[in-house]
């Protein structure tokens, strides 16, 4: 009975201390865009590694920007991942529930136009044969539609879906209005979906972030993009062309916000602070552009002064932290 006893005594501190542990235990919640997912991930990857980070949880989820603000607007997260900048019409009900974020661009991506790594046929692509493809009531059906010595060979398109900021972005690039598109494609919010569909399937093309490609490239092809920006030539999207911008006009900054509130938490605030300290190496390493160090000293400025609003939507008085 007395050794009965002292067993209920530990198995009760046990629980005791477990329970305690988990109390002490903080959570970070992010969510949002498929685009800022991977580098989102490896530096909450890093972030849980150092010892001094072990009692914060950082949970990352992949809904697309739209889904990410909405889960933003109802306080469900203290983060949301975006590739695009917040809309008026999400700005709005933040404002009615006196919601206020702090927008840090964190790097820069190339919205990239892939095909099967069988395809020998496509050297290039210009926007107006992209809105030929893209745009609502194509009639393209097969390659041959796009140039008439290409395969009389059905295309399989797939894109993303209209919760994700990359769909918003390039259907305003190449529709010349945001989320207007054909249909009839293999949507998904999730690029690794698309990743898959155009890996095993030769006749397919679809687009989604550079990070993607630079993580698959060994079953994907890059198609070189030409526009009235770049004077008919040519461009590859790389590190290179995406920083400088030659890569015209699919290259965009990528962005976190935060929940102003959730900003004063002490977990937010140092995983905060280790994403912008981490940005430049860990987006690198995911396929990304990282900014130029002076562009991250003006974001962390932003981030330790809890500045709220849009730099890029709606209030024209907060100077773009890009320039």
């Amino acid at each position: 009975h007395e050794m009965f006893r002292k067993f209920l005594v530990l198995v009760s501190a046990a629980t005791l201390s477990v329970a305690a542990h988990a109390a002490d235990r903080k959570e970070v919640k992010l969510d949002g865009s498929s685009t800022v997912y991977p580098i989102s991930e490896a530096i909450a990857e890093e972030f849980g590694k150092v010892k001094a980070n072990r009692n914060i949880r950082v949970t990352v989820g992949v809904s697309g920007t739209g889904g990410g603000f909405k889960k933003f607007i109802k306080k469900e997260i203290d983060i949301g991942g975006a590739s695009r900048p917040v809309k008026e019409k999400e700005a709005k009900p933040l404002a009615q529930k006196n919601i206020k974020f702090i927008e840090l661009p964190v790097a820069f991506d190339g919205l990239s136009v892939i095909i099967n790594k069988k395809n020998t046929w496509v050297d290039s692509l210009s926007i107006a044969e992209l809105n030929a493809i893209w745009k609502p009531g194509s009639t393209v059906k097969k390659w041959s539609d796009i140039r008439p010595n290409w395969p009389n060979k059905a295309i399989k398109l797939y894109g993303p879906g209209g919760d994700s900021g990359t769909f918003e972005y390039f259907t305003k690039k190449v529709n010349g209005k945001a989320m207007v598109s054909r249909a009839d494609y293999t949507a998904s919010e999730d690029d690794n979906v698309l990743v898959y569909g155009i890996s095993g399937d030769k006749y397919s093309l679809g687009y989604f972030g550079y990070g993607y490609y630079a993580a698959n490239k060994s079953k994907l092809k890059l198609v070189p993009i030409s526009s009235e920006k770049t004077g008919g030539k040519a461009i590859l999207p790389s590190p290179k062309t995406i920083e400088s911008g030659a890569y015209k006009p699919l290259s965009r900054p990528v962005f976190i916000y935060v929940n102003r509130d959730s900003a004063k938490k002490p977990e937010v605030k140092k995983f905060v602070d280790f994403y912008l300290d981490n940005a430049p190496k860990l987006s690198a390493e995911v396929g990304y552009v990282p900014f130029p160090k002076s562009t991250y000293t003006k974001v962390k400025k932003r981030w330790n002064a809890l500045e709220t609003g849009s730099a890029y939507t709606g209030n024209k008085k907060i100077k773009n932290v890009l320039k």
